[in-house]
């Protein structure tokens, strides 16, 4: 089993190497994630991680290290890609690469750590949860209280990077839209809004715990707008109007598949569709940016009584079962579905969906993953594009008169 390089000098510590790493964690071998931390000089934060769990002598403060380490390498993310503090290195402050594969590290020096002291295997499952938690940005939501009753509320989330094993060096403009957006402020036609942000890994069986509603839950109630966000198809975005409850095959960082319905508490009152709640026509009528912004009602069902999936257009028909929502049947779908079926459940009445956006592109000449480089000029200039027109998407939603403030 390979042993990343940032564990390497610890071996001898407080790591076992004998212990196997995920499949994602196992990239870290490869030159690129090395490459991405060094040149943003996120390239000590694993070994950093290490050494602190190794000073750790009780399940506590084990506990607290992952909770501190875990924020400390959210914050960093953020103030970095927002031009704020230390700028290491010479890769763009705007990339998101650097947090996940820091992460990575942090987790895999979890899996492989020593300790000593008796420590169960709940235990180092509810460390790697808190972990996960903090370096995300999910135990870090806060919106301003009743001094700034007309200041609205918007929570937006981002992803991992995903499809790896095609092009190890992707990145994924929605987690970098996170990192810009966190704890900004944005002027809308109906006042400030304040946005909130976390990151949600690109794996089946967070989503299955439940990870998405232990996120939201606490705030859906106090948010005027909310939006999930991802990377879907090249040259345009979509506001998708139709989640579905399935799915697909394909597989997720880890390489594990799960198709089938979407695992949901309650499921005997489950919903095959939900629907947005996001000002779409507003949106996709505003000048928000170069891309273009569809209101996509394209979905794939079952249709009641029939057998074979069919493609529709203009939604889901009465008492069909789904198969594909507007952004397919991957986690971008699930995380709209999973999101806005919570609304749903919670009785909430304010706008929520899916933005998906643009794929980030490499530029000519630097498309292969086998011989191109982490970054050029024209991945700088669609990542900077796509990112400010998300900005522009979320401050034109929360701007319309279905964004009322709930102060």
């Amino acid at each position: 089993m390979p042993v990343t390089p940032a564990l390497a000098g610890e071996s001898a510590g407080c790591t076992d190497t004998s212990v196997p790493l995920t499949v994602e964690e196992q990239r870290l071998d490869d030159p690129v994630p090395k490459e991405i931390l060094e040149r943003s000089g996120f390239g000590a934060v694993a070994s950093d991680f290490t050494r602190a769990l190794c000073r750790a002598d009780s399940f506590r403060e084990a506990r607290r290290t992952a909770e501190r380490q875990g924020q400390r390498l959210w914050q960093r993310a953020v103030e970095r890609a927002q031009g704020r503090g230390q700028a290491d290195g010479d890769l763009s402050r705007a990339d998101d690469r650097p947090l996940y594969w820091a992460r990575l590290g942090m987790t895999a020096a979890l899996r492989q750590w020593k300790p000593g002291f008796a420590l169960s295997d709940a235990q180092r499952t509810a460390l790697g949860d808190q972990l996960e938690r903090s370096s995300r940005g999910q135990d870090a939501i806060g919106f301003p209280g009743d001094e700034k009753k007309d200041m609205k509320r918007v929570l937006v989330t981002g992803f991992d990077p995903f499809t790896l094993d095609e092009d190890i060096r992707i990145s994924n403009p929605s987690g970098a839209a996170a990192l810009a957006l966190d704890g900004t402020v944005v002027r809308t036609k109906a006042g400030p809004a304040r946005i909130e942000t976390a990151m949600f890994p690109v794996r089946w069986a967070d989503f299955t715990q439940g990870m998405v509603e232990r996120t939201l839950r606490p705030h859906l109630p106090e948010v005027d707008l909310f939006t999930t966000v991802s990377q879907g198809r090249p040259g345009r975005f979509d506001i998708e109007r139709h989640n579905g409850a399935w799915r697909g095959t394909f597989p997720d960082n880890d390489n594990i598949s799960a198709s089938g319905t979407v695992p949901v508490s309650d499921p005997a009152t489950q919903p095959q569709w939900t629907a947005t709640t996001l000002p779409y026509q507003d949106i996709v009528s505003a000048p928000t940016g170069r891309f273009p912004v569809k209101d996509n009602t394209e979905v794939v069902e079952i249709p009641a009584g029939e057998n074979e999936p069919v493609t529709r257009p203009d939604g889901p028909t009465e008492g069909s079962t789904a198969r594909e929502g507007g952004g397919g049947d991957y986690l971008s779908n699930e995380i709209a579905y999973r999101a806005t079926l919570l609304r749903d459940r919670l009785g909430l009445d304010i706008p929520g969906g899916h933005v998906h956006t643009p794929v980030l592109e490499f530029g000519p000449g630097n498309t292969d993953p086998a011989t191109g480089k982490i970054t050029d000029p024209e991945f700088l200039e669609n990542r900077r594009d796509i990112v400010d027109q998300v900005r522009s998407i979320v401050r034109v939603a929360a701007g319309t008169d279905s964004a009322e403030s709930r102060s």
